[in-house]
């Protein structure tokens, strides 16, 4: 489906329910607005006793739920793992696409592109640190790749790697990839699967293979040849295939983790909670939310705190910067206070209720954060946790605006996490940077020291509670994690600054 066969589906559809054959649809996730058709046709049919109807699909929000229910469901998910996903590609492959023009360079530039598709498909298993989301890497790209590579080789004695480069990064595999840093990996699996060591390395010894794992490839074109080196390879992977640290499984078992308890806490929900009010639910279910945020603000005046708007100052961008910082906080925190007492007034009967109470504890009840809450502050998925980081944040704000207007700022140690907007903020240093030295702003480059304070730098901070992901850092050299590394490791305060280009 997808290519124009509406009509002749409905047209075999009652051929088949008359003659009492099978019928199978595929890909029907590529027409859904089309399925509302297909059901009403289905409820018309008086099929024989012998018909079938067989629909194939993948995965769609808006894929029909009427559908769905009156069929027998089976879902398919391939074995996971780098050596069944070389399998399945040498199984889909025929010995005559491996043996064309007997060419052995051919065939292992094959090999290369069967184990890069492998890497980008089961490199998502390691959502978010091996992608950052799930690319629907397919069947389809593995074909186009095969036929460039196919051409790669069709005659021409220089094999031309960027002409593979091209095509796989900008048209099929990155065509997928909308993030710059994704992007950045998948380059170099590029470099390091599609140049010429494919077709020099495996006649010379010494040589470093290009493979994670060490493979010696046949001096042959036979398929066969090819899947018996593959049934060598471990069953199970091992984070060095994806280029990732040893100790990647503790990140993505946390994730997931956190998934399935979120999803836990969801089903754990009553479903019709959100779509009707009723006192009782509400009030047990929102208790944890609003007794937090009354116990947040005990101690602090927030809530009742006036801070005039900030004015169009003609002085520093970073007390600018932070003056503003602190009238968003404290907006957005008496912002939250009326909607959550608002909230409180409707489940003890005082007020009726209304549109923006009702969408806001259908947030609450499904463990979501509130969109208007979102749209002044993208904070954590977690309303408990946004609401933590409110307060601490806009507590801390504060320190940060006495120690500005004392114009000490700069000397002391920030922590960058108790902002709404750090990057904003490193901006404003940019801006005061330019200011100070004269310069433009884009002349200016960004630079982080951990040996001490830079020479060039007119203005710079010093930065604390900085987190590393992936290798740790002792100040001096990057060190790859070990199986028992913690998933996270802090690293020691830096400083940064904006220099000037000409002084690097």
């Amino acid at each position: 489906m997808g290519q124009g066969q509406a009509d002749l589906a409905i047209q075999m559809l009652k051929e088949c329910a008359r003659n009492g054959d099978w019928l199978c649809l595929k890909n029907l996730h590529l027409v859904v607005s089309w399925l509302p058709v297909l059901e009403k046709e289905l409820n018309t049919l008086q099929p024989k006793d012998t018909f079938r109807l067989w629909l194939t699909a993948e995965v769609h929000p808006n894929f029909t739920p009427i559908l769905l229910q009156s069929s027998l469901k089976i879902t398919y998910e391939s074995p996971p793992g780098l050596k069944k996903n070389l399998m399945r590609t040498y199984e889909s492959w025929t010995p005559e696409q491996i043996s064309k023009k007997d060419n052995t360079h051919r065939a292992h530039a094959l090999f290369s592109l069967a184990w890069f598709h492998a890497a980008c498909q089961e490199r998502r298993n390691y959502i978010p640190q091996g992608w950052t989301k799930f690319y629907e890497f397919s069947l389809s790209d593995l074909r186009a790749g095969y036929n460039i590579i196919d051409r790669l080789f069709d005659g021409a004695k220089d094999v031309q790697w960027e002409f593979v480069h091209g095509l796989l990064e900008n048209a099929i595999y990155g065509g997928r990839i909308d993030n710059y840093f994704d992007l950045r990996v998948l380059q170099s699996y590029l470099k390091q699967f599609f140049n010429s060591s494919v077709i020099d390395v495996f006649n010379q010894r010494n040589k470093k293979s290009i493979f994670p794992y060490s493979v010696s490839l046949p001096q042959s074109c036979s398929i066969l040849d090819y899947r018996a080196v593959i049934e060598k390879i471990p069953e199970d992977d091992k984070p060095s295939f994806f280029g990732l640290p040893a100790n990647i499984a503790r990140s993505s078992q946390r994730m997931i983790s956190s998934q399935v308890i979120s999803q836990l806490r969801i089903l754990g929900r009553s479903i019709t909670a959100g779509s009707k009010f009723d006192r009782e639910i509400w009030s047990n279910e929102l208790s944890p939310v609003l007794n937090l945020w009354k116990k947040l603000n005990q101690n602090s005046n927030l809530i009742h705190q006036k801070v005039p708007p900030p004015n169009d100052r003609q002085g520093s961008p970073i007390l600018s910067f932070i003056i503003l910082e602190q009238f968003n906080a404290i907006r957005l925190v008496q912002s939250v206070h009326q909607s959550l007492a608002a909230l409180s007034k409707v489940i003890r009967g005082t007020t009726l209720l209304s549109s923006e109470v009702q969408k806001l504890a259908s947030a609450l009840l499904n463990q979501k954060c509130p969109l208007a809450w979102q749209s002044k502050w993208e904070g954590p998925e977690d309303p408990l946790q946004y609401l933590r980081g409110l307060v601490a944040r806009a507590l801390a704000i504060q320190n940060w605006v006495d120690k500005a207007e004392k114009q000490a700022l700069l000397s002391e140690t920030l922590d960058l996490s108790e902002l709404f907007h750090p990057d904003t903020f490193l901006n404003a240093l940019r801006q005061e940077t330019a200011r100070a030295v004269g310069r433009s702003v884009d002349s200016l480059k960004f630079v982080a020291s951990w040996k001490g304070r830079l020479q060039e730098a007119k203005l710079q901070i010093k930065i604390s509670g900085l987190l590393l992901e992936g290798c740790s850092f002792d100040g001096n050299q990057l060190s790859e994690n070990q199986l028992d590394s913690p998933s996270v490791s802090s690293v020691l305060p830096c400083f940064m600054g904006w220099i000037p280009q000409d002084l690097l």
